[in-house]
């Protein structure tokens, strides 16, 4: 029988911080995953944000 244990990858939201300043309309948010054991502070990573047309620093919100 194959053992059950509760992983260490967790479904994280990725929200631009640059977007909200801008004045434009929507949100450009991502869905990743990443490892609570590796990574227990909250992630930044530069994304494309199709609204503004650049690379922003998206942080993780929740």
């Amino acid at each position: 029988m194959a053992k059950k244990s509760k992983g260490n990858r967790i479904q994280v939201i990725l929200e631009c911080t640059e977007h909200k300043d801008s004045g434009m309309p929507g949100t450009s948010r991502y869905i990743t995953t990443k490892n609570r054991k590796n990574t227990p502070e909250r992630m930044e990573i530069k994304k494309f944000n199709p609204v503004l047309r650049k690379y922003t620093v998206h942080k993780e919100i929740k």
